[in-house]
């Protein structure tokens, strides 16, 4: 072929075998197969040029025509022969730059040689040797012409017009052998002239060529020999290095740090301070390899170089430069104003500062030091910093919001760990003492202090005799116990008493009688405060501040330890009792009580999990839950929002720990304790979501707004989020039926800033859960979001209304999480369309019977039974309050409006005013006149009002019930029952199948005829919408329906 065809012609000849469309090739295709390939492919390359560069590489032929052919292959359209032939030309390169670099190392050598044998003596030189050394170094000469050549034409040939391809692995590729050509060949290829390439690239938009670029730049700059040919090319590109710290892809932005920080190291005064302060912030950043890199960074830059000068100034001075380097990150991190955050920049520091961070002498002596200069935030950070230190030499975890990817640690880690571990506590425990004395007094300090007990290896207590120091422990903790009040340093020290507090230890009686003292000692400060509260004597604020202290103590102790002996229950529900009964307690005595019971409840529990437990124990239990749950409900109606969320967290706790599930495992002994809530407690649960969580604050930043108020903003929206968890817990582990959700999901798009997240998570994992309820309850929410702007604004004029906007942007949102799988949604989709189009019919009947024929045949293709419908009337809603206050009467026409109704969340929750078919019409279904036809008195049979159904409280299992139960009894069982039906009758198929055009003819002219004529005005809602037919579809559902189209034509009169 190359003989006879020229190289256009032979590509000619491959683009047309080859398929251009497909972009399935070698080099692209993915697995480990095509991995080696590509190396082998490489290698071949490689070992190609290497064979023939004493022979072949110089006829004049092999080499000039695969470069001619390689450089007309990369300018073809087919990505795969440019790619391909890229790959191969640039390996050529690559291979004859080594080439050339040996023949340069040739010449050279002949050149000594030459210059030796000249610079001998008339009688020692060699005219032979000196005239083959000429003709050696003129074939060396003529070679190395020959090979820079063909790089030349390799280079203008391929590489210049590859290096900016549209295919961004073909520019990674360029990239990374002209890195590889400066460093091999340094002489000819760094230069300004080559390295502008890789400046340019510096700016492509695909991360792979950014990083060939800096990588390739990191192996000229780590080598000294090379700097002073990047002077120019250093001060012409600094300031997109720098910017490139600020990369969005995240191993971009660490190969740029470690790229500057190997400038900072070979190149003294390149980088100014602005340029570094650009890079200090990033140690504090989520990615760990990132905040790794910036890390290194700041410990060359700042840490280093003074660290240096203090072992060379002071060398008698044991600890002075140890000590240099803890001022020194001191002061970085109070000059960076994140002092709160040392953990992170201990750990960002700890793989270049390891040894530094773990001199514990160094920083207990800072901190006990009596003639010290530290300030007060000085202190804290420094204690920050030992604990950060202690838990990352012993556990080796980076903090909350860094991941390190790694599953687990080496056999040698571990190791180092272990040493770790034993030489912190052998240097702490005499210590720990101490500083507890020193900063007692100090919560911000003494917290994290206590915290150390974590990381020590207790058993040294015991092995080393060091029990002298427990009892200076022991004693030391019972002192900050009580002397604070702050949550952070009881449960702090709650926590430090129960690691010491295990039976294995052998000092276990020694501490087990400590705690003993402390809780029989806030147990009779309790017991003597609470018979005067009792007695009905008032109590002046010390006395509320020193009851309300106690019990904090006491919760705090109680949720580590179990205190069931000290009999706090029995109190604690008296105390309790007079707040719901009087209201005399106040609020800072109400919260830690009702803590301080919920822990007596749990505690009773893990006894009486057991097998041995008696039935009489568990009676017993129940009776507590029984009193917590209910004086837990009392308190949601309180005045008080603390008092209201602690109530609802505890309530959340309980409903999901005593749910049906907690006989799972064996556990059938405690079928007693399964606790489901009733109506009531249900509506309240949701009254209270509804009024604590959906609710619209100040935004968060704004000009008018300090920075206090902007945290405590951000403080509770954090818990308004907790809050609106507990209730997602509830619903997805079925303690409350899946339709309460319909409140969460209709302000999905409205507070999607705030609670996005969660509201995405529930719907998703209720899908999971069951698909067909979980739809349901999406159109449930809308019907509540309009029927709640039905009442607001009126029938007129919604649609131009940015809220009923909203509500489409919601339904198109709910359509989306459909997915594309039509056949798989398909049931969903015909279920939507039932539920809405027979409710939307239901609402537009005209009064004459013959109007009924064709729906009612429509129904009966959709039913598998024939029974009679029930209606119900249909108040209007009446304005939105607080609280339910109690349910409807029987034999009263009384309904709640429409936001109540959403809270009336029983088990079974019942929201007929929440459909938009209730307002469809100013009369309802059973006022029809009694001499209608038979088949039209199977929609007017009607039931006692909605109001005097009777609430269910136990879990549905049935389908159609639990479908009844959504949309009330008004709408009668016959009704839902037709709306829900999966299957199709064969009879009734044969029916649908036997009408005919011209009774869909009369259908049509008797349905307009009804419009026209109607007695009674017809509403606007979200459900109007394009016609099908004669009949309108829900306009909700039609964006539901975008899942699946197709359906519409299926169930709709028309396709009838």
């Amino acid at each position: 072929m190359f003989k006879t065809l020229q190289n256009s012609e032979i590509i000619q000849y491959l683009t047309e075998k080859f398929d251009e469309d497909s972009v399935k090739y070698p080099l692209a295709a993915p697995g480990p197969a095509w991995r080696k390939f590509r190396s082998s492919f490489c290698e071949f390359v490689a070992a190609l040029v290497c064979q023939c560069q004493y022979s072949y590489l110089y006829d004049d032929f092999l080499m000039d025509t695969l470069i001619s052919l390689l450089t007309g292959l990369s300018d073809s359209q087919i990505r795969a022969f440019r790619h391909t032939s890229t790959l191969a030309a640039m390996k050529l390169m690559t291979g004859l730059v080594r080439i050339a670099l040996h023949l340069s190392l040739q010449k050279d050598n002949n050149q000594r040689q030459y210059e030796a044998e000249r610079n001998k003596g008339l009688g020692h030189r060699s005219p032979e040797r000196l005239e083959s050394l000429l003709e050696k170094h003129k074939e060396l000469q003529e070679h190395q012409e020959e090979i820079e050549g063909m790089m030349n034409a390799i280079f203008r040939g391929v590489f210049v017009h590859r290096y900016r391809d549209v295919l961004p692995e073909i520019r990674a590729i360029c990239m990374e052998e002209i890195g590889t050509w400066m460093q091999s060949y340094s002489t000819s290829f760094l230069t300004d002239s080559y390295l502008k390439y890789i400046g340019w690239t510096l700016h492509d938009k695909q991360r792979e060529v950014r990083l060939k670029c800096l990588k390739a730049l990191q192996g000229l700059y780590s080598d000294r020999d090379f700097i002073s040919c990047l002077e120019l090319f250093t001060s012409r590109f600094k300031d997109r290095m720098v910017s490139m710290v600020m990369d969005r892809e995240y191993d971009v932005a660490v190969e740029s740090i470690k790229l500057l920080t190997l400038i900072l190291k070979n190149m003294e005064g390149v980088l100014t301070d602005t340029d570094c302060e650009s890079i200090y912030p990033v140690v504090y950043a989520s990615n760990r390899a990132l905040a790794s890199a910036a890390g290194e960074f700041l410990y060359w830059k700042l840490f280093f170089p003074e660290c240096e000068v203090g072992v060379a100034n002071g060398r008698e001075q044991h600890h002075s430069p140890r000590r240099n380097f803890f001022y020194l990150l001191l002061a970085f991190s109070m000059e960076s104003e994140l002092h709160d955050h040392a953990a992170y920049l201990v750990d960002s520091l700890w793989d270049c500062a390891g040894p530094q961070l773990k001199d514990w002498e160094s920083l207990t002596g800072l901190l006990l030091e009596k003639d010290q200069s530290l300030g007060d935030v000085q202190e804290n950070t420094l204690i920050e910093i030992l604990v950060s230190s202690a838990r990352q030499a012993t556990e080796g975890y980076p903090p909350v919001g860094r991941v390190t990817g790694r599953k687990g640690f080496t056999a040698k880690e571990r190791k180092i760990q272990a040493d770790d571990k034993l030489k912190l506590t052998e240097h702490l425990i005499p210590l720990l003492p101490q500083l507890l004395a020193k900063f007692s007094a100090d919560a911000e300090k003494v917290s994290p202090l206590l915290q150390l007990l974590n990381f020590f290896d207790l058993n040294i207590y015991c092995t080393g005799r060091l029990q002298k120091h427990l009892e200076l422990l022991l004693q030391q903790l019972q002192e900050v116990v009580v002397k604070h009040t702050e949550p952070v340093v009881l449960e702090a020290g709650a926590r430090a008493l129960y690691l010491l507090c295990d039976p294995e230890f052998t000092f276990f009686s020694r501490v087990d009688f400590a705690r003993s003292q402390l809780v029989d000692l806030l147990t009779d400060r309790f017991q003597q405060e609470l018979e005067e509260l009792l007695q009905g004597s008032f109590l002046d604020e010390d006395e509320v501040y020193n009851m309300a202290a106690t019990l904090k103590r006491l919760s705090a102790f109680h949720n580590a330890h179990d205190l069931t002996r000290w009999e706090l229950y029995e109190p604690c529900c008296r105390l309790l009792k007079k707040a719901v009964d009087t209201g005399d307690v106040p609020r800072q005595i109400i919260l830690p009580a009702l803590t301080l019971i919920y822990f007596s409840v749990l505690w009773t529990l893990a006894h009486v999990s057991g097998s041995k437990s008696s039935q009489e124990q568990v009676m017993g239990l129940r009776g507590k839950l029984l009193t917590l749950c209910d004086l837990c409900q009392s308190c949601l109606s309180d005045v008080d929002s603390e008092i209201q969320e602690q109530a609802f967290v505890l309530l959340s706790d309980l409903l999901l720990i005593f749910s049906p599930q907690m006989i799972l495992g064996g556990q059938d002994h405690l079928k007693p304790l399964i606790f489901l809530p009733e109506t009531t407690l249900q509506s309240e649960l949701a009254s209270f979501l509804m009024d604590h969580v959906f609710i619209q604050p100040g935004e968060p930043g704004s000009d008018t707004k300090d920075a206090e108020e902007e945290q405590a903003q951000i403080e509770q929206l954090h818990q308004r989020r907790r809050l609106l968890a507990g209730f997602c817990k509830l619903l997805l582990y079925g303690v409350l039926e899946m339709e309460a959700a319909s409140d969460i999901f209709k302000h999905y798009s409205k507070f999607y800033n705030d609670y996005g997240d969660i509201i995405k998570e529930i719907l998703t994992r209720s899908r999971q859960i069951n698909r067909k309820q979980c739809s349901q309850t999406l159109l449930l929410s809308l019907k509540q979001l309009y029927t709640e702007l039905l009442q607001e604004h009126g029938p007129n004029g919604l649609d131009s209304l940015p809220a009923f906007m909203e509500m489409r942007d919601l339904a198109r949102r709910f359509a989306l999480s459909f997915g594309p799988q039509q056949l798989r949604n398909r049931d969903l989709i015909v279920m939507l369309h039932k539920l809405s189009y027979f409710q939307k019919c239901l609402h537009r009947v005209p009064q004459p019977c013959s109007h009924w024929s064709p729906v009612i045949s429509y129904c009966r293709s959709l039913s598998s039974q024939e029974n009679s419908a029930e209606t119900s009337p249909q108040g209007h809603p009446q304005p939105k309050r607080r609280r339910i206050e109690a349910t409807s009467k029987q034999g009263q026409e009384h309904f709640c409006p429409p936001q109540e109704q959403s809270l009336l969340l029983s088990s079974a929750p019942q929201t007929p005013t929440f459909t938009s078919t209730t307002v469809k019409g100013r009369y309802s279904l059973w006022r029809q006149k009694d001499g209608e036809e038979d088949s039209a008195s199977e929609f007017t049979q009607s039931q006692p009002p909605f109001g005097s159904q009777k609430p269910k409280y136990s879990y549905r299992e049935d389908f159609h019930h639990n479908v009844h139960s959504r949309y009330g009894s008004g709408l009668g069982s016959q009704l839902t029952r037709l709306s829900l039906m999966e299957e199709e009758d064969d009879d009734d198929e044969i029916v649908i199948e036997e009408s005919s055009e011209e009774e869909a003819g009369k259908w049509e002219d008797t349905d307009k005829h009804a419009s026209s004529h109607s007695s009674f005005k017809r509403q606007r809602d979200l459900f109007d919408s394009a016609e099908v037919g004669s009949d309108v579809i829900s306009e909700t559902t039609l964006c539901l329906l975008q899942a699946d189209c197709p359906v519409i034509n299926i169930i709709s009169p028309t396709g009838i």
